[in-house]
């Protein structure tokens, strides 16, 4: 089969590799669309080591149709699927506490396990019985459910910080994930939400996807404009979408007293942040981090795309194929896009 294989930092490219070997109860899937990540992009450049391999297959959003069903007989070959790509173990301390994303014996695919840009992809025999592996109806297409592994991975942000009806919500960083932080903030009930975006064509998608205020860092001072946009109180919530450490310490100064931030993004290995502490002490603040998704935030992310309630086709804003990688990293590193599919070229 075809795949794209990351031989070291800064090097991919699309090879003739072996099919992948199944063992017992193993699925295997024909991938037709599996969408690029900024964390693709980290693992790329070298910025994320933890669980990579060298050299291994990126690519954990993907959809795809069911190629051999290792005797499941919940599934049939043909059947139209997308998997929740991070397998816990299901014992340790974490998953006991219903925290399977914080796994201490994680296994992702794409990470410690082969993933999804190549032409055929393994499902461990362990995920299809723990059931990571979850049907499309029929007006789901592949592309739309792909975006359902990003999509769970901001439900578990805005789930840190219980977005009320009404509330004021700022979102620092309006890529892919940001966008859609809108539209589930939206979705909550958000009553104003607010954007800070540097690219001129990210900030018109924001204001498409539902933002109502939408802020230049480059021009304005964004505390004191989120500040005049709440009558001087602050925001509820201020989710940091992008992974640039000094916004930690902005976001603190941009919520009201009791307010909440979440820091979504990932940072690279390292990188620190001053915080200032009084601002937390004396406004009672409320910081909470995001990491990864579970599968029932996985299942309720593939309901909403599926019912409607969150339209994630419009982020979808360049295609490539499996044999142009390299071109479509480079393209989601620039900031062209909003967000990149890899069709493999059989599809």
């Amino acid at each position: 089969m075809k795949a794209a294989v990351l031989s070291r930092p800064n090097a991919i490219a699309c090879e003739t590799v072996a099919d992948p070997v199944l063992a017992r109860g193993d699925m295997l899937v024909k991938v037709m669309s599996a969408t690029l990540c900024g964390t693709d992009l980290r693992i790329y450049r070298g910025k994320k080591t933890a669980g990579i391999r060298y050299p291994s297959i990126p690519g954990h959003e993907f959809a795809g149709e069911i190629l051999e069903t290792g005797g499941n007989a919940n599934y049939h070959t043909g059947q139209r699927v997308t998997v929740c790509p991070a397998y816990a173990c299901g014992t340790c301390p974490a998953c006991l506490s219903d925290a399977e994303n914080l796994c201490s014996n994680l296994q992702a695919m794409g990470y410690q396990l082969e993933g999804a840009f190549a032409d055929y992809v393994r499902v461990p025999a362990a995920g299809v019985k723990s059931g990571h592996v979850l049907p499309l109806p029929d007006h789901v297409s592949f592309e739309q459910a792909a975006l359902a592994e990003p999509l769970a991975c901001v439900i578990n942000g805005q789930q840190q910080v219980n977005i009320q009806k009404g509330e004021t919500v700022v979102v620092l960083g309006t890529g892919p994930i940001g966008l859609l932080h809108v539209k589930l903030a939206r979705h909550a009930g958000a009553g104003k939400i607010i954007v800070s975006q540097r690219s001129p064509f990210r900030r018109a998608a924001a204001v498409a996807a539902g933002a109502d205020v939408v802020i230049d860092p480059s021009q304005d001072d964004v505390i004191a404009r989120v500040k005049q946009e709440t009558a001087g109180r602050g925001a509820d919530v201020v989710i940091c979408a992008i992974g640039v450490a000094a916004l930690a310490n902005d976001a603190l100064h941009m919520v009201r007293p009791r307010g909440r931030v979440n820091l979504f993004a990932g940072f690279s290995k390292g990188e620190m942040a001053l915080l200032d502490v009084n601002a937390l002490h004396y406004n009672e603040l409320f910081v909470s981090g995001a990491f990864g998704l579970t599968r029932k935030q996985f299942a309720q992310a593939l309901r909403l795309i599926s019912e409607g309630a969150i339209d994630v086709a419009p982020l979808i804003s360049h295609r490539f194929p499996l044999e142009q990688i390299a071109e479509a990293l480079s393209v989601a590193e620039q900031g062209h896009a909003i967000k990149v599919a890899i069709t493999p070229h059989h599809a």
